[in-house]
Parts: structure tokens; sequence; C-alpha cells
């Protein structure tokens, strides 16, 4: 189903009247160039646009279609109703997927390049946030854990490289589907000509399909979907973060909550990451999208038809929901409301624990062996967290870590009280912050 507020510009390419004229448009195209090679008789494709262009009428073609039970014999009907004898030469030597084919790769490049302008739109969000938190410490986690320290604004450019990426893609795989076909029943032109397939495609902006057989070869579109899912994934990416960020105990950022909005029927204080869980879950439908379309490669000798009723829902709910996806992730960022005082707090929740690597190789350095150097260190980072646990509390008291160090004697004896304070300096420890920030958003992608 397409989202609700899915853009209408979006969905416009995908509706019935704007499919049938681009059907048209091709007949015409292929008819021009008929025409010019001597098979149609001149003018022939004027007096079709003349009669029936603008004039279409999707629900005749649907009620053609009832009786026919073949789309693009009900459109040729209500065209040759339209414009009379001129429109038998419409067709002529064309199958119905040189139609269908080169409409889905028309209507899908249009909606790509709509889908790529939004998504410029959240890579221009994502670099704003990452300037404006440059210089925003906060703690970095793996495995749920605090790590070592990173900025705010690294994150913001790791999404923006991620979104960047994905847009790569999306181009590439709006020139592997920009591509039609003219050629006949199997693909060989029995009917046709080459040439007459080259003009026509080159007036559509298209390139004719390098071995056609009924159809254009459904890796182009698998490859579009696979793309749109992984721009998906990159959108969950961001979602899946601010979803971290509003959780109750950490809490350094959260979505922007409008006035009289509510979060909970039951709950009057609830603020709910609504918009990054709509984003999450939207993502894994992206995906089943992909597998659809990997699903719909192979096909039986010259062409079976199990890949098309796939496709007439597949291709619009997936670009529209793209483009939805996108444009509400655009939301969420310029919207996010971040608590760098919270990062810092959360920063500062372990008491320099986050310095031990640097502690550690300050240790290697003076000759100790690494794993000597690393008993020593845990050993007082183990006894910091466990006087902080007795006490009912996480992490450990601000300072306790340095002061353990400081009073151990093997430790003392290789590091002096300048060599440790130049091992707990987080601007040494953040200082390539910037260059990594400046190549992620400078990078062409």
């Amino acid at each position: 189903m397409i989202p609700r507020y899915s853009r209408p510009e979006l969905t416009a390419l995908w509706d019935d009247k704007y499919r049938f004229e681009l059907w048209l448009e091709i007949e015409l195209a292929a008819c021009k160039a008929m025409e010019k090679a001597g098979t149609v008789p001149a003018g022939t494709a004027d007096k079709v646009r003349t009669a029936a262009a603008g004039k279409l009428d999707p629900q005749r073609i649907l009620a053609i279609e009832a009786t026919t039970r073949h789309d693009v014999i009900a459109f040729l009907t209500h065209v040759e109703e339209l414009a009379g004898e001129p429109a038998r030469w419409l067709h002529l030597g064309m199958t119905s997927s040189d139609v269908l084919d080169t409409s889905l790769a028309l209507q899908t490049v249009r909606a790509l390049d709509q889908i790529l302008a939004k998504v410029g739109d959240l890579t221009t969000a994502l670099a704003k946030r990452a300037r404006e938190h440059a210089k925003t410490p906060m703690i970095g986690r793996s495995h749920g854990i605090h790590a070592e320290p990173v900025t705010a604004g690294l994150t913001f450019a790791r999404w923006h490289a991620e979104v960047a990426r994905a847009a790569q893609r999306i181009e590439r795989a709006r020139e592997a589907i920009r591509v039609g076909k003219i050629a006949g029943a199997v693909g060989v032109y029995g009917n046709l000509d080459p040439a007459i397939e080259a003009e026509a495609l080159a007036e559509l902006g298209l390139e004719p399909e390098t071995v056609a057989t009924q159809i254009v070869q459904r890796d182009r579109h698998a490859e579009v979907f696979c793309a749109l899912a992984l721009l998906g994934t990159a959108i969950e990416q961001i979602a899946l973060g601010v979803r971290h960020w509003q959780r109750t105990e950490v809490g350094e950022a959260e979505e922007g909550f409008g006035k009289g909005q509510k979060g909970s029927s039951a709950m009057p204080h609830k603020k709910n990451p609504i918009l990054s869980e709509n984003l999450t879950g939207l993502a894994r439908l992206l995906r089943a999208y992909a597998q659809a379309g990997l699903e719909d490669v192979a096909l039986w000798h010259e062409r079976d038809i199990s890949h098309s009723s796939v496709e007439r829902v597949a291709m619009p709910d997936a670009t529209t929901l793209a483009d939805f996806m996108t444009v509400r992730a655009t939301t969420l960022v310029d919207g996010l409301v971040v608590h760098a005082s919270r990062m810092r707090s959360n920063l500062d929740r372990t008491g320099g624990l986050y310095f031990s690597e640097a502690v550690l190789l300050a240790l290697v350095k003076t000759g100790l062996p690494r794993q000597k150097a690393y008993e020593m260190v845990q050993r007082a980072a183990l006894a910091a967290i466990s006087e902080c646990a007795a006490e009912g509390q996480t992490g450990a008291k601000p300072g306790r870590f340095r002061e353990l160090l400081g009073a151990d004697a093997d430790v003392s004896s290789r590091l002096d009280v300048a060599a440790l304070d130049a091992a707990f300096d987080l601007e040494h420890h953040l200082r390539h912050a910037p260059h990594i920030m400046e190549r992620a958003l400078g990078a062409k992608r």
C-alpha cells in the first residue's frame, strides 16, 4: 500500500493515465521511425497524435480490457476508436512487451530521478548536522558498551557517507534500467529492423537491450530494487541510531516533538521515536521488494509471465516507498534535538575508562610486553568498575581510574604524572575527527 503522505509528483508516474500516455508516445516514436524507413505512410504518426494525444480515456481502455483480457490490445483498440484508419499502422511488427518494458523503463528512470533529488536533500541535512556537531564529544559504543570517544558530527558524517553511496548505486541502477526494446516477439526483429528500434528509443532517451528476448532482461530491474533496498537500509541506520539516542537511559538526542503532539494514549509523559520506528519498519518492506526482484530474473526460455504480476505491484510501491522514506528521513534529521550536555555526561559516566588503550600503549612504549601492560591497565579499570558497582552505580567515579593507575607501583614506575596526564587527553584522542568528517562530506561518493 502506498503511504498516504507520498508525494503526488511521484505517484502520478504510476497511474493509468500516465502509463497509457507513455504507451502512445512509444507507439508514435516507433511509427515515426518506420515512416522514415518507408515502412509506414508519411504523416501517420502526426495524424494519430492529433486524434489521440491528450484524449485517451483510461476508463474506456480498462473496460475494453475486461473483455479482451489483454491490456495492450485494449489500448490499441481505444486508439483506433479515436484515430480511425491511420491507427492500423501502429504496433507494426511489435509485441506487447516492446511497449510494456519500454514504458516501465521510462517510468522507473523518472521515478529514480525524483528519488535522487530527495536523497540530495537528505545528504544536505546530514552534512549540516555533521558540521554543527563537529566538536560535540560523545562516547562511542561497541556491542552497546562504552568504547572510546567520538563526536556526534562523525556519526552524522558516517550516515551521510552511507546515504551518498546509496545514491551512487541508484545512479548506476538508473543507467542499467534506461533500456527499452522494440525487437518483436522474441527479440530477433523478425518483422522489424534494429535501426527502427535504435531511432525510436533514442527519441525516448533510452538504449536498446543488448540481447532481448520477448522482454528486457530482469537483472536490470533487480538492480533497481536492490539499490532502493540499500537506500532504505541506510535510512534505517539513521533511524536505529536515533532510537538508541532517545532511550530514557541514554537521552542524547530525540525526535522533534510538535506543540499538541501526543506520545501515548495512556501515558501523557511519553515522547516516542515514532518517525524512526516507522522508517525501520518500512526498510524491511523495501528489502522484501528486492527479494521479489531477484526472484524475477530467471524466466523460462524467451520469457514467461511470472515476473509481470510482481513488477506491477513492486516497482510502483518500491519507488514510491523509497521516496517517502527519504523525505521522512530528511524531516527526522532536520528536526532532531541533540542534547550535547547529555552526551558529555554519558561520556564522563565511566570516569575516563575509555582512555585505557592510551595508557596501555604508553606502557608498551616504555618497553613493557603488551600482555603484561594489558593486565596492569585492566586491573585498575576493573577495580574502578567494582567500586562503583558496590554502590549500586555503573561505570566508575570521576578520576578514580586515573587515581588507581597512579597508585599502582608497576604503572607509576614507568609512567610519571605528566605521561599519565597525556594519556588522558580528550582533544588529542579526537584530533583527527575533523579530517575524517571532511573526507566523508567532501567525498565524491
